[in-house]
C-alpha cells in the first residue's frame, strides 16, 4: 500500500483477504493460540518465530490494524497499546530507564504532563520541559548527558501549539536521542511527522481515529530511520543482549526498522500488559476508514467557530492555528497546509465564571473530557484535565483559568454557532 494515496490507506491499508476470506479485518476475540509441539511455541518464545501465542503480547487483528496506522504514518513497524497514555509511556520508558532524563514540551496534554512529571519521575526519570517556542540555543541548553529522548505534540491539547517539528527533530539528533511526536490531534491525514524528521510517532486513536468515542486505545509507529547502532552507549536495552530472551540483541537481530516495536513488544507489552482488545481494534479499524472523509469536516467547522468567536465582544482571546492571525499559523501551514484540527480553544472576558456560564447553557455541544469526536463536545480544562497543574504550571502548559476547549465534531457549521450564540446570550 506504500504507493497508494492517504485517502486509499485509511480504507484498504493493513489488511487484504484472500480468496474466500473475510472482507472486513476479522476479530480473533481469543486469549490463547493452539500449537502442535512445544518446539514450535518454543520459537516464539525465543523471538526466532513469527507468530502468535498469548494476546497480552500480540494479536492477528489488533496487527492488521497497527500496520494500516503504520502505512498511513509512512513508517516501518507498529503496535496498538490500551491507550494514549499507554502509548507515550511505552515510547519514552522503551529507551529511558531510572537515571535517564527527556526534554519535553511544556504545553503537552495535561494527563502526560502528569506521566511524565509526576508518575515516571518516581521511576527515576528526569524531565526537562520547554516552551514550544524556544530558540534553538535555549532547547539545546535543555540536554544533558543522559538525555535519551526529545518529546511533543505536533498540535497540544488544549493549548493548540503547533511543534515546530524541524527544530525539535535537529535538536534531538545533534544529541544523539530520537525525536517522538503525539500526532493525535492532526491524524496522519493532516500531518506525517515522520516526513519531517521525528522518529517515533504516537497516537491516542481514543480520538480522530475512532472518531466515534467507542473503544479506548493508542499506537505506537516506528519510522525505522533512527540508527540506534551508532548511538549505542545511549541505548544499552537495544544494543545489548537481551538476558529475559537468551541474549537477543534488538537492533542487531531485528534491525534498524524493526528493533524498536520489537523490543517494545517482547518486554513492555509481556510485562505491563496494556494491550487494546481485539474489540476494539475492530473498532478503530472501522473509524480509520473514514478518517480522510471526517477530518476536512472537522476543521471546516473548527474555523467557521474560531472566526465566529474571534470577533464576539464577550470573548478575550481565540486560539486556533488554521486561523490566519493566529501565533501558530505559519507553522501550521508548514506542516499541515491541508488542515490542522477540530478543537478550538478560548477565553472570556468575564473569567472563569463566565466560562462557566457558558458551558452551562449550551444544548448541542455536550460537557465531556472526550476530545475529538464526531459529535461537539466542550470542556473546561483547568476544571478537568488539568485540574492537577498549579497556576505557574498552567500557564507554562498554555491553561488559563477561563479557557474553553470546543471540540467541533462533524454536525453543520450553522448549527454549532447558533448553539455557542446562545450560550454567550447568557454570558
Amino acid at each position: 500500500m506504500s504507493d497508494y494515496k492517504i485517502n486509499t490507506k485509511c480504507v484498504q491499508g493493513g489488511y487484504t483477504p484472500g480468496n474466500g476470506e473475510p472482507r472486513q479485518i476479522p476479530i480473533i476475540q481469543s486469549t490463547t493460540f493452539k500449537y502442535t509441539t512445544s518446539e514450535d511455541m518454543g520459537k516464539l518464545f525465543d523471538l526466532e518465530a513469527s507468530g502468535y501465542f498469548y494476546t497480552r503480547l500480540q494479536n492477528p487483528t489488533n496487527d492488521m490494524v497497527a500496520a494500516k496506522i503504520c502505512d498511513m504514518e509512512g513508517g516501518t513497524a507498529a503496535m496498538l497499546t490500551s491507550s494514549g497514555q499507554a502509548a507515550n509511556f511505552y515510547a519514552i520508558f522503551n529507551i529511558a530507564n531510572c537515571g535517564d532524563h527527556v526534554v519535553a514540551s511544556s504545553t503537552i496534554y495535561g494527563g502526560t504532563y502528569n506521566l511524565f512529571h509526576v508518575t515516571m519521575r518516581k521511576m527515576g526519570i528526569d524531565f526537562t520541559f520547554v516552551s514550544p517556542d524556544c530558540t534553538e540555543e535555549e532547547l539545546n541548553a535543555a540536554f544533558k548527558p543522559n538525555t535519551k529522548a526529545v518529546f511533543g505534540e505536533t498540535i497540544a491539547n488544549p493549548a493548540l501549539t503547533v511543534l515546530d517539528i524541524e527544530k525539535f527533530a535537529k535538536a534531538a539528533h545533534a544529541h544523539g536521542v530520537p525525536l517522538v511526536v503525539d500526532n493525535t490531534f492532526a491524524t496522519p491525514v493532516n500531518c506525517r511527522p515522520i516526513e519531517w524528521g521525528c522518529d517515533i510517532v504516537t497516537h491516542s486513536t481514543t480520538k480522530y481515529m475512532d472518531g466515534h468515542g467507542a473503544g479506548v486505545g493508542g499506537a505506537i509507529v516506528d519510522s525505522g530511520k533512527f540508527d540506534w547502532l551508532a548511538h549505542a552507549d545511549k541505548f544499552p536495552g537495544l544494543c545489548t543482549p537481551d538476558d529475559s530472551y537468551h541474549g537477543i540483541t534488538y537492533a542487531e537481530k531485528f534491525g534498524q526498522g524493526g528493533a524498536f516495536i520489537t523490543k517494545c513488544t517482547a518486554q513492555l507489552m509481556r510485562d505491563f500488559g496494556s494491550i487494546q482488545s481485539p474489540q476494539n481494534a475492530f473498532l478503530l479499524n472501522l473509524g480509520l476508514e473514514s478518517l480522510h472523509v471526517r477530518m476536512p469536516r472537522h476543521c471546516e467547522n473548527a474555523l467557521a467557530v474560531a472566526k465566529y468567536l474571534k470577533s464576539h465582544p464577550k470573548i478575550s482571546f481565540v486560539t486556533y492555528p488554521g486561523l490566519e492571525g493566529d501565533k501558530y499559523y505559519e507553522l501550521a501551514q508548514k506542516y499541515m497546509p491541508n488542515g490542522t484540527c477540530g478543537v478550538v480553544s478560548f477565553g472570556f472576558k468575564g473569567g472563569r465564571t463566565a466560562a462557566e456560564t457558558f458551558m452551562k447553557h449550551l444544548r448541542l455541544a455536550a460537557i465531556e473530557t472526550h476530545v475529538a469526536d464526531a459529535r461537539t463536545c466542550t470542556l473546561h480544562p483547568a476544571s478537568a484535565t488539568h485540574r492537577q497543574m498549579n497556576d505557574e504550571e498552567l500557564v507554562a502548559a498554555g491553561i488559563t483559568p477561563d479557557l474553553v476547549r470546543f471540540s467541533c465534531g462533524i454536525e453543520d457549521e450553522a448549527d454549532l454557532i447558533a448553539d455557542i450564540e446562545q450560550a454567550l446570550a447568557q454570558v
